[in-house]
Formats: structure tokens, sequence, C-alpha cells
């Protein structure tokens, strides 16, 4: 079982970088796969990337890979997303999952099983 807190949102303007980051308290992390999933009122959850905790190698969603980048410190631990010039349409509620297991690929929202309270990120001018 893992324990997830995401931290570090906010607001910022359109092409201005944000990291928002996830706690990973637990004994097992490093056999966990956490991703990272947003979602905006009215519309379904949509994934953004993930990776495999022990190996720390990142998979990302349609669209994703290049806007995104995913990351950890194995040493706290956290699970990092930096967000790369962003737009008003990154707006979203963003949470951090996990299962147990390994992954290469992000898993889809229905497949994690613990799962953060979310942080909210506004890009806007």
């Amino acid at each position: 079982q893992v324990q997830l807190e995401e931290f570090g949102g906010g607001s910022v303007q359109p092409g201005e970088s944000l990291r928002v980051s996830c706690r990973v308290s637990g004994n097992r992390h490093h056999n966990f796969c956490i991703g990272w999933y947003r979602q905006v009122p009215g519309k379904e959850r949509q994934g953004v990337g993930s990776l495999y905790f022990a190996s720390g190698v990142p998979a990302y969603g349609d669209g994703m890979k290049g806007r995104f980048t995913i990351s950890r410190d194995n040493s706290k631990p956290i699970v990092m997303l930096q967000m790369n010039a962003p737009n008003p349409e990154d707006s979203a509620m963003y949470y951090c999952a996990a299962r147990e297991g390994y992954c290469t690929s992000l898993p889809p929202s229905a497949a994690m099983m613990y799962w953060g309270s979310g942080i909210q990120v506004t890009i806007s001018s």
C-alpha cells in the first residue's frame, strides 16, 4: 500500500514552466507504477504519463511527450511532473495515482489502485 500527496500546483501564465510533485509514502513504493492524470469538469480523466519507480523510466500519454517531463527523486521519494511551456488547455485538476507492479506504458486510470486528492493547476494570462 502507498499514500500519495500532491503539492506544488498553482497558477502561471502561458509559457511559464510549472512543476507539480507527488510525495509517495509506503515501504514498497519502489515496486509501484506511479502515474499522473488530469481532469477538467465535464470531461473524462486524461492520462499524462507514468513511470515505474524502481527504474525511473517514464512513459507518456498521447500528445504529452515533450510537453511534460516525469521524473523521480529516489531519496525523498517524490515523483515530479514538469510542465514545459503549458497553455491554458493544460489547466486542470492533476492527480497522482499508483498501482503495484511494473509498467512500461501509461496505464488506464481505471487500473490505478491508489489516488492522491488532486491539485489544481491554472494556466492563464
